[in-house]
């Protein structure tokens, strides 16, 4: 824009620290440096953004939210943490001018990790959070589970670490924010996944009402759960836009995108299933340790408590429950929401447990799947936390996987695989995960009739799941005309205020789509009255059809586009139709089964087949069905063979580039066999269920266990994740040596 600096952020090189002094007077004499600033150039601007949780814990608790400075005043408490904003002229001048800054720490004990976090005697991150556990959730009965666990038949045990990982999007995250003084709001362009629900967070951040906050919609960089959430750096750079009254321009580095780009993951699950001597479940218990980084999130720990209480025991049918969710925090950069946002979790820890027991009972894991299954009749299922599973069917989506990956006859894949040096291992997941919801009540959506287009606003923001392809499908093919007629409008600040919950947990078909869905049947309702004044005869008679409005009995008819062009001039529209929906919530299943192949002598782990069958509802498209289901899979097995953020003791991010943190490539994944066993959901207009974090959540449990179950084939009893080459040879080496 016209007059716009450069911004370029100086962040903490260490992890705990109190600050003793700050000085930005090199800085400032930098050439083209247009201002420096600090915390205190901004005195009570910041508000602390609340977590998304209307929920008690454990005992009536209440979640602990420290506050956060968006520019650290007194004490840094991870590793690239705001502490000055530097603007100038170019990037160039900014960057150097930032490095320029001077800051002088008193370093203190850093906390990395749950172990480090509950260690007594610790440090406490924040002086308002003593023990570092800021919440603690449970659900279930707890003493009836832990009954029915001491008298099972069979009682098994397992323990899994799902590490820290980075989203790494294509691009960095990239910002042009300005302060309109004509209108008196504040306008932000950056990457997002609903303006709405971004708006509603940089409200908070700077004290001031939703309204003065328009969120521009740009299509950059995939989204995958860290782009919905409001940064520190957009509240601190729309504040210094409307104090120097220019727009400000910032482009984050790769380096600072790890460090400062919210991590996923970050948790200890550990468990215990009860099962009887015919192989039936009784009782299933669970506990997680979730790392919340330094400060808590918006999103971040609603995701590490919520839907785990929602999934429960998965698709099985299980006599008691019980489950305890503690959020630590600790030295390192914050958890939010990561593709699947915690239902990968309590998938990967109930298929553990459901392996372990396979093993103990001797019992083919499949058929021990089959055996506690939820059936097509107990569809829609009350789970023991008394939320509602709205349809599925999975035995058949055990019996579709089992027969395509030919499981029977993995025995002789895995002999020959032995024949060649490597092992051999296989996993099923078999899964049931939330998608819809969120965070506010209610979906708004906007059919907006102008001349020869329709636009359709939402408060969704597509980062490739092809809602430029989905939604103007939907709503053309209720009205009968093209789909190019259809302009979809996301998360536009110029058209209506709508509310919304955004692209996130596989909601946008199903809530979003279905709204539209309404919208545009709503319309049709209203062009049945323009449609007989025009064809001169009772509304009654009028029916609507394939794109036409027919009189009964007769022949004649008018087409959709007819009717409306009878109407084209008057304004408001007659057919313009704003629909609210509470927001919908289903339920996705899967089944999908995972081989590995481990190489005896260098430890490399390659994921060799993949077989994949969901329950996503009804398919609207797919082509983008089958891609979110891939590039699910794809994230998880990158977590699995490779990602870690890792942080050594005193808090440095060691993998903090492309040199050291680990990504999946072309030659990591098979070809995918993806196929859809789709039962209708009743709780949406379109009958669908949520694509986008399916094979996230599937994946992890499968690829994870298929790893374990090969190293256990060569003696090697307990693995952690990522099965990096020399993680795995050390294990198959310690393991050789006992031997």
């Amino acid at each position: 824009m016209p007059g716009q600096s450069y911004a370029a952020f100086r962040r903490s090189e260490v992890a705990a620290a109190r600050i003793a002094s700050i000085d930005i007077s090199a800085a400032r004499q930098q050439p083209g440096v247009h201002a420096v600033l600090l915390g205190s150039d901004f005195p009570q601007a910041f508000g602390t953004l609340t977590p998304a949780i209307n929920y008690a814990g454990r005992g009536s608790s209440q979640v602990i939210t420290p506050p956060r400075p968006l520019l650290a005043r007194e004490q840094v408490r991870f590793v690239g943490e705001e502490i000055a904003l530097v603007l100038a002229e170019s990037r160039a001048a900014a960057l150097e001018a930032a490095e320029r800054i001077a800051v002088d720490y008193e370093e203190l004990p850093a906390v990395v990790g749950w172990d480090a976090a509950l260690r007594p005697g610790a440090p406490n991150v924040h002086d308002s959070v003593p023990g570092n556990v800021c919440f603690d959730f449970d659900y279930g009965d707890e003493a009836a589970t832990a009954a029915l666990l001491g008298n099972a038949a069979c009682r098994v045990a397992a323990a899994v670490d799902s590490p820290r990982a980075s989203a790494v999007p294509m691009e960095p995250r990239s910002v042009l924010a300005w302060y309109d003084a004509a209108r008196d709001t504040y306008e932000i362009r950056c990457s997002n996944q609903g303006g709405d629900l971004m708006a509603v967070q940089l409200a908070t951040m700077l004290r001031t009402t939703r309204e003065k906050i328009r969120v521009h919609q740009v299509d950059v960089g995939g989204g995958f759960g860290p782009r919905a959430g409001a940064y520190p750096e957009y509240a601190i750079l729309l504040a210094a836009a409307r104090r120097l009254g220019r727009p400000l321009q910032w482009t984050g580095t790769r380096s600072e995108d790890f460090l400062c780009d919210a991590h996923g993951r970050g948790i200890r699950l550990s468990g215990e299933l009860g099962v009887d001597r015919d192989g039936t479940f009784v009782a299933l218990k669970t506990q997680w340790l979730c790392d919340q980084g330094a400060y808590l999130t918006y999103a971040g720990p609603r995701i590490s408590t919520f839907n785990g209480f929602l999934i429960g025991a998965g698709p099985y049918r299980v006599r008691a429950l019980y489950g305890r969710h503690r959020l630590v925090l600790t030295n390192c950069n914050p958890i939010d929401a990561y593709r699947g946002a915690g239902r990968p979790e309590a998938a990967l820890i109930v298929e553990r447990l459901v392996d372990e027991a396979a093993r103990a009972t001797g019992i083919d894991p499949i058929e021990l799947r089959r055996r506690n299954a939820l059936a097509p009749a107990d569809f829609p299922y009350t789970n023991p936390n008394g939320n509602v599973l709205d349809s599925g069917n999975p035995d058949a989506l055990l019996q579709a996987a089992r027969d395509e990956a030919q499981w029977v006859d993995f025995p002789a894949r895995a002999r020959a695989a032995a024949e060649r040096g490597r092992i051999r291992g296989i996993a099923c997941a078999l899964f049931v995960e939330p998608c819809g919801g969120g965070f506010v009540a209610e979906d708004q959506v906007m059919l907006e009739f102008k001349q020869e287009k329709i636009h359709a606003f939402v408060a969704t923001t597509s980062n490739g799941q092809g809602h430029e392809t989905v939604f103007p499908g939907i709503v053309a093919g209720k009205l009968g005309v093209p789909a190019s007629r259809i302009e979809l409008r996301a998360s536009d600040p110029d058209g209506p205020p709508l509310r919304g919950n955004g692209t996130i947990g596989s909601r946008s078909t199903l809530a979003q789509g279905s709204a539209l869905l309404r919208a545009a049947e709503e319309a049709v309702e209203k062009g049945k009255a323009i449609a007989a004044g025009l064809l001169e005869v009772a509304a009654a008679d009028i029916v609507f059809a394939d794109g036409h409005y027919r009189v009964r009995g007769t022949d004649l008819s008018l087409s959709f586009d007819a009717m409306r062009k009878g109407c084209e001039d008057e304004r408001p529209h007659p057919l313009d139709t704003v629909v609210t929906q509470p927001v919908p919530r289903a339920f996705t299943s899967g089944a999908h089964i995972a081989e590995v192949e481990i190489d005896r002598e260098t430890g490399h782990t390659a994921l060799v087949s993949y077989v994949a069958v969901d329950d996503v509802g009804k398919v609207i498209n797919p082509t983008l069905a089958h891609g979110q289901i891939h590039g699910g899979v794809a994230q998880v097995a990158g977590q699995v063979l490779g990602e870690r953020c890792f942080y050594d003791a005193s808090g440095q991010l060691i993998t903090g580039s492309f040199m050291d943190y680990y990504m999946p490539r072309a030659d990591t994944l098979p070809s995918f066999r993806s196929s859809m066993h789709a039962t209708t959901s009743p709780t949406n207009a379109l009958g669908a269920k949520g694509a986008g974090e399916t094979g996230s959540t599937g994946g992890l449990a499968a690829i994870a266990n298929a790893v374990l179950d090969a190293l256990r084939r060569a003696g090697v009893r307990e693995f952690e994740m990522p099965a990096t080459p020399d993680r795995v040879w050390r294990a198959l080496s310690r393991k050789q040596s006992t031997i």
